[in-house]
C-alpha cells in the first residue's frame, strides 16, 4: 500500500490547496514563475498540507483558514529543497532534473528566496498571532539545522546528539509545526495541540531516520538519485554513526573519503556491501521505531476520530516503509 492511500478520503481538500499552490507562486517575471512551476510539478507527498488537514478537523474545521497555513507550509518546505540541492549541487531531486542543474545556482537561489516570500506573504492571511509566532520560530530552527548540515558535512567526529538535533531542525520541526498549527487554525483545545506537536516531532524523526536508511538499502530507481547519495555528499546519518563503530567499516571510509571527488562508483558499492554487514541498519530501524511508538502513544489524549485514524496509519505505514 502507498503512502497516499492512507490519506486518499483528502483528494478534494488536497486538490484545494494544489490550486491554491499554483496561484501562491505566480509571478510578472517569467523566469520566477516558470523555475517555480517546475519544482511545483515535480510533485511529492505533500504530507505537511496532510498534517494540516488531519489535524484541523480536532477543532472548527474551516477550509479556508487551514488552506493558508497548508500552503504557506509546503512553500517553505519547497523553497528549503531549492537551497538544498544548491547547497548539495544536486542534478536530481525525484529522479527529475532539479532547478539549480535547470537555471543555475543564482537563479535557484532566487527562487527559493521567492518561494519561501510568498510563504510569508499567504500566511499573512490568518490573523492569529499565535500561529505566526509558532511559524516564525519553526523558521529560525529550520535555518539553523540547515547551517549545521553544512558545518558537519564529512565530520566523522560527531555523535548522536548532533545528529538527532540537525534531522530534528531539518524535518521533524517542519511537520510538528504542520500538526500544531492545524489545530491553531480550527481553534482546537491547547492540549490537543501540544499533543498533535509532539505527535509530528516523533513522526519527523521516524521519517528522516527511515530516509536516511533508504538512502543505502533502496535502489536508484526507487530513490531517483543514486544509492549513497547522502554519504557522497558528506552528510553522516544514523546508519553511518552506527556502521563506523565497526573498525572494518571505519577504516574503508576513512580510506576512501579521505578525497570525496575521487570516490569511485566501486568505491561507494564496496561501502555499501561493507555497510551492510554491520548491524548499522537494524540498529537504525530499532531508533525510528521507538519515535513511532512515541508518536502512537500521543494520540492516546485524543478524542476518537477519522482523522485520528488516519495519524496512526500515517505512522505505521512510516514505520513499515522499506522503499
Amino acid at each position: 500500500m502507498k503512502l497516499t492511500k492512507t490519506y486518499g478520503h483528502l483528494k478534494k481538500e488536497l486538490d484545494i490547496i494544489e490550486h491554491a499552490l499554483t496561484e501562491a507562486i505566480q509571478s510578472d517575471h517569467d523566469v520566477l514563475r516558470e523555475s517555480s512551476t517546475k519544482l511545483l510539478q515535480a510533485g511529492g507527498k505533500r504530507i505537511r498540507p496532510v498534517f494540516v488537514l488531519l489535524c484541523g478537523q480536532f477543532g472548527n474545521f474551516d477550509i479556508n483558514r487551514i488552506k493558508t497555513v497548508a500552503v504557506s507550509l509546503e512553500l517553505i518546505h519547497m523553497a528549503s529543497l531549492v537551497h538544498d540541492d544548491v547547497i548539495d549541487d544536486a542534478p536530481l531531486r525525484r529522479g527529475k532534473p532539479t532547478i539549480k542543474q535547470l537555471y543555475g545556482n543564482r537563479v535557484a537561489m532566487y527562487t527559493g528566496d521567492f518561494i519561501l516570500a510568498r510563504a510569508l506573504e499567504n500566511i499573512t492571511r490568518l490573523s492569529d498571532p499565535e500561529a505566526h509566532r509558532v511559524l516564525s520560530k519553526t523558521m529560525v530552527q529550520l535555518s539553523a539545522g540547515e547551517i549545521e548540515q553544512i558545518r558537519d558535512k564529512y565530520n566523522w567526529k560527531q555523535n548522536l546528539r548532533d545528529y538527532l538535533r540537525r534531522i530534528k531542525r531539518k524535518t521533524a520541526l517542519l511537520i510538528a509545526t504542520s500538526c500544531q498549527l492545524g489545530a491553531i487554525a480550527s481553534d482546537a483545545p491547547v492540549d490537543y495541540a501540544k499533543k498533535l506537536f509532539r505527535y509530528g516531532y516523533y513522526v519527523g524523526m521516524s521519517y528522516q531516520i527511515i530516509d536516511d536508511i533508504l538512502d543505502f538499502t533502496a535502489s536508484e530507481a526507487e530513490l531517483g538519485k543514486p544509492a549513497g547519495n547522502d554519504l557522497l555528499q558528506g552528510n553522516v546519518t544514523l546508519p553511518i554513526l552506527y556502521a563506523m563503530e565497526d573498525q572494518a567499516f571505519y577504516k574503508l571510509l576513512k580510506g576512501k573519503f579521505f578525497n570525496p571527488e575521487q570516490v569511485t562508483d566501486s568505491d561507494m558499492n564496496q561501502l555499501l556491501e561493507k555497510l551492510k554487514e554491520t548491524d548499522a541498519i537494524p540498529q537504525s530501524y530499532r531508533v525510528s521505531d521507538h519515535y513511532l511508538q512515541k508518536a502512537l502513544k500521543e494520540l492516546d489524549g485524543i478524542p476518537d476520530h477519522k482523522a485520528k485514524h488516519t495519524l496512526q496509519s500515517i505512522a505505521k505505514y512510516i514505520g513499515k516503509r522499506r522503499s
